[in-house]
């Protein structure tokens, strides 16, 4: 069941202009939400957070706090991306990096006091690595896998091992060790969405064709992978909640599914009310806000 407020019409009422850009146009709303029972979840208390780029590309929210989360932004005038905080208290704006490279899917890293982030590289190749940078901009960072080229996404397991999307033909999960040295191709054919479960597993997307992609919850110690759910057509993007539930975006709706009480995804909300229309990443906070992404074109 939702709650919607009134005061979000008039921020939620602009017109796109058009602009061409080289990636997608994209927007980030906040919603606070919290579960009622098995099948029912309240989203409240309403928030535009990108009216500060409305024809820009604002992607991958990652709560590095309960009231601040880090974007990946591109202004329509601009030809790279960079990473800006939002305080969502506050609502005040700060640009993280300011570089002649581009800066994608910012994620605090399991120690607190960095982040790490792909960097497309100005060494004339377009070289995309994972680098990590302190959270206090103390310096300019560097790289964390210095030999494996061609991240595209990312995400930590524990302090030491990351799950890295390798844009290849076909793309490819590796898990890496920042402690060891080590990089283990797991996967291929895989696609973007990850998240670390209990006991250092990882849940993330095979991609068996084109309209078949199966969730699954891979052990990051045996390698074994495990079934769980096909997901929704076309959606590769989710969370995963403490009590084992995934969340899931397809269209203007978020879905769950939780193996020990469902056979399907359930419908748990329609945000078109609010002029969302394609959800695709999605954040959440430890304070139960949920940052949705909405892929404007």
């Amino acid at each position: 069941m939702m709650r919607f407020n009134l005061f979000t019409t008039l921020i939620f009422s602009f017109l796109m202009s058009g602009v061409a850009q080289d990636i997608p146009v994209s927007d980030v709303y906040a919603f606070s939400m919290k579960k009622l029972d098995d099948t029912n979840y309240n989203f409240s208390n309403p928030r535009f957070l990108t009216n500060f780029n409305l024809d820009g590309y604002n992607n991958q929210p990652f709560f590095v706090k309960p009231n601040e989360i880090y974007l990946t932004v591109q202004f329509p005038d601009e030809t790279q991306t960079d990473i800006f905080s939002l305080n969502l208290e506050n609502n005040r704006l700060t640009q993280i990096t300011a570089t002649v490279e581009s800066e994608y899917s910012p994620t605090l890293m399991p120690t607190r006091n960095e982040f790490s982030s792909v960097r497309v590289e100005a060494d004339g190749q377009n070289t995309q690595r994972l680098w990590k940078f302190p959270m206090d901009r103390s310096s300019k960072g560097e790289p964390v896998f210095a030999s494996i080229p061609g991240v595209g996404y990312h995400h930590w397991i524990n302090q030491y091992k990351a799950a890295l999307f390798v844009v290849d033909q076909p793309n490819k999960l590796i898990l890496a060790n920042t402690l060891t040295g080590s990089n283990i191709q797991l996967m291929e054919n895989v696609g973007r969405g990850m998240n670390r479960l209990p006991g250092d597993n990882l849940a993330f997307i095979h991609k068996l064709n084109d309209q078949t992609w199966i969730l699954k919850e891979l052990d990051t110690y045996t390698y074994r992978a495990t079934e769980i759910v096909k997901t929704l057509p076309n959606s590769e993007d989710f969370l995963y909640l403490d009590d084992g539930t995934y969340i899931m975006g397809n269209g203007s709706k978020l879905y769950k599914f939780n193996k020990l009480s469902d056979q399907d995804w359930v419908e748990i909300a329609d945000f078109r009310y609010y002029g969302i229309k394609n959800i695709t990443r999605l954040a959440l906070s430890s304070n139960g806000t949920i940052a949705i992404v909405d892929r404007v074109k």
